[in-house]
């Protein structure tokens, strides 16, 4: 279950209702402008309502485009003409009622000119976002549904809604006993860090199948770390830019998870509603601090049995905050779901935490749910 390929369908969608949206709303403005012509007609001589009609443009603005605005305001100020008409005709030539005539226009003039100027900046924004998502769909493709016996669903969630793309990762290698993985967590945002982030990509897909030690392949990684993102001439730099990953080597046939952990939130194993949270007996600092730690990496491992599912994800889950301010409790949240899918179970997982914050993350999330298919009878 991925956020990848569903932005054209949903700006598609989008599109309709706001279309669909804006159609009904348009009676709004007519509506105002007939009521308060009449009220204008039928109310003694020394009361004038026809300022008000100023609101029907004013109102037009916040849901229409530059021609829609445009034409209530005509409508808005030949509303003005025809009351000073039926009125006293006379008083059409007064000052006073060319003045708010003209001010109708005036104001009308000013919304098209806004109306048009925030059009441009959704075009621009719009641009942005394709461009962001098509530069995530090739620095972080979505996972594949199935890796031999395994299930997967993975997601992707970012916190700025221009740019749906940041510095959280996560890739896979097939080996020949088993399935590589990596999920990790730039220091920082931005370009910056979706660079950072290819390059730990990259240097993953081109050491996972090399490396038949998954020590030796973290100590690849954190070397590739340290060279790739100082720049030249600033090797007093290290440190400054870091990457919190972890590496699990799951085994086809059963058997423990490897795993070395970076710095970086611990797995869950979920089985039947009750979570588990994986003991990291060997922390190792994050990848890119190998020149100053200098850490001899040791291999964790625990059990994923048939039947059960381990979920894999970014700090941003577990720092997520509610309106209070309190963090999203996962261990907490998902004891009881007895959902053994890994779709249903993201989906569900997905749906709560978005609840949780109110609908906006602070940071971006990655999560990744593996299913380990119970064995079925001969």
């Amino acid at each position: 279950m991925s956020q990848h390929g569903e932005g054209p369908r949903r700006e598609g969608r989008g599109r309709v209702v706001r279309g669909s949206r804006s159609r009904f709303l348009i009676a709004v403005p007519v509506l105002w402008i007939v009521a308060v012509s009449l009220i204008d007609l039928l109310a003694p001589d020394d009361i004038h309502l026809g300022p008000l009609l100023v609101a029907a443009p004013a109102v037009t603005a916040s849901f229409a485009g530059p021609r829609t605005v445009g034409l209530i305001a005509v409508l808005a100020a030949l509303a003005q003409t025809a009351i000073g008409l039926v009125r006293d005709p006379g008083e059409l030539l007064s000052t006073n009622h060319q003045a708010q005539v003209v001010a109708l226009l005036l104001v009308g003039a000013l919304l098209v000119i806004f109306c048009v100027l925030r059009e441009r900046r959704a075009k621009e924004l719009a641009q942005v976002r394709y461009v962001s998502e098509s530069a995530q769909r090739v620095v972080l493709p979505p996972l594949p549904k199935r890796l031999g016996p395994l299930r997967v669903a993975s997601l992707y969630l970012a916190a700025e809604a221009e740019a749906q793309i940041g510095g959280d990762l996560y890739a896979v290698a097939r080996t020949a006993s088993g399935t590589r993985l990596i999920i990790g967590d730039v220091r920082g945002k931005g370009m910056t860090a979706v660079n950072d982030a290819a390059l730990l990509l990259g240097a993953f897909r081109v050491a996972a199948h090399r490396r038949s030690n998954l020590g030796e392949l973290v100590s690849y990684l954190d070397r590739s770390v340290c060279w790739d993102l100082v720049e030249p001439g600033e090797a007093g730099r290290y440190g400054e830019t870091f990457i919190t990953a972890t590496v699990l080597d799951i085994p086809d046939q059963g058997g423990r998870v490897e795993m070395v952990a970076c710095g970086h939130p611990p797995p869950v194993v979920l089985r039947d509603g009750r979570p588990t949270t994986v003991d990291v007996l060997h922390p190792a600092p994050p990848l890119g601090l190998g020149e100053l730690a200098r850490p001899r990496y040791h291999v964790d491992s625990f059990p994923f049995e048939p039947g059960s599912l381990l979920l894999l994800y970014t700090d941003g889950v577990t720092e997520a905050r509610d309106a209070t301010g309190t963090f999203y409790p996962l261990a907490e949240r998902i004891t009881g779901w007895t959902e053994r899918d890994a779709d249903a179970f993201l989906g569900r997982l997905r749906r709560d935490l978005m609840d949780w914050v109110g609908g906006r993350l602070g940071d971006d999330a990655a999560m990744i749910v593996i299913e380990r298919p119970a064995a079925r009878p001969a």
